[in-house]
């Protein structure tokens, strides 16, 4: 079988990637650090802990299991956490990506399919972002993924680093199976948080800003569901084992919905009303945030096929009613 490396592989999206990898028949070998990620999301190959700034270990699982691409998904993300402690973002996401490509090239890995962020886009409102926009991020976090993708451009130029770097929006929902899903400690992302304050696992939600320049004051975001995205990511991989140049692809569905929205359809899901407590602004959240995936459409052939935002929640809910990986 055909080996990647699945740096992140225990988080929420490593972990759904390793699953979709195994069933196109590939064995994903997750490195982690388990800082964010949960072993117990490791199911679908071996499981090699490790920091992604420690080369030496970088350097021993290349040569133990000689991969042919790695899908770089390991990350810090909360963008609030990013602009208070910007040096962490910069130290993690940058210098390890940067270990991580020389070990890659080291070791005579070529291929890399890297997890970027609409964050590289910075506040465009009004704007359907595609791949040929500006890119002025506006918190570290941002930064860091717009740092990494020119690292690859030179990487490419230098040493033969062929990449396929995706920029997405919001990510929801979860395996369908509910084998594995969306579980964060401290949780930051809007589904799960709401599920939470419906399920009593939290007093209340906080929504962060109501008086947005958006039809109901709140913020605006573009979601995928998370099995769309690690399908885009696997056509990536494809792309470059089949000799076509790096590219750069967005994914997101081209249609937003406000914090509000998501609330409402939560409730209309779980038939449970959800508590909501009423916060200011935080710092580098953008008023609106949609993309287009014409090119990823059009090139790759992706297809998203579960993102519609009541899909996303009920696969949401069938995973958050599991208790997952709580313990």
């Amino acid at each position: 079988m055909t080996t990647v490396l699945v740096t992140g592989g225990a988080g929420y999206i490593g972990s759904h990637a390793c699953k979709v990898l195994a069933r196109e028949g590939y064995t994903p070998v997750t490195f982690d650090n388990l800082s964010t990620g949960w072993e117990d999301a490791v199911q679908f190959g071996p499981f090699e802990k490790g920091d992604l700034t420690d080369r030496a270990r970088l350097d021993e699982v290349f040569a133990t299991y000689q991969p042919v691409a790695v899908m770089h998904f390991a990350a810090l993300s909360q963008v609030g956490e990013s602009m208070n402690q910007p040096g962490k973002y910069w130290h993690n996401n940058v210098a390890g990506s940067l270990t991580l490509l020389e070990a890659a090239v080291a070791a005579g890995c070529d291929k890399l399919v890297f997890s970027s962020t609409c964050a590289t886009y910075g506040d465009q409102d009004n704007v359907v972002l595609d791949e040929n926009c500006d890119q002025h991020p506006i918190n570290a976090y941002g930064a860091s993924k717009r740092a990494i993708e020119d690292m690859l451009r030179d990487f490419e130029t230098a040493h033969g680093l062929s990449h396929v770097i995706f920029r997405y929006f919001n990510v929801a929902g979860c395996d369908p199976d509910a084998d594995v899903g969306e579980y964060h400690q401290p949780e930051t992302h809007l589904i799960p948080l709401v599920l939470d304050a419906v399920a009593g696992k939290r007093d209340a939600l906080t929504i962060f800003g109501t008086n947005y320049d958006t039809p109901d004051g709140t913020c605006i975001r573009d979601y995928v569901h998370v099995m769309d995205l690690v399908d885009a990511h696997v056509l990536g991989l494809k792309w470059l084992e089949n000799g076509k140049d790096s590219r750069v692809f967005n994914l997101g569905t081209g249609t937003g919905f406000s914090v509000r929205e998501v609330i409402n359809h939560s409730h209309a899901v779980t038939n449970r009303e959800v508590p909501v407590i009423e916060g200011p602004r935080r710092a580098g959240d953008c008023t609106k945030l949609v993309s287009g995936s014409t090119r990823a459409e059009q090139e790759l052939g992706w297809v998203a096929k579960r993102s519609d935002l009541k899909q996303m929640i009920e696969d949401a809910w069938r995973w958050h009613q599991t208790g997952h990986y709580e313990k």
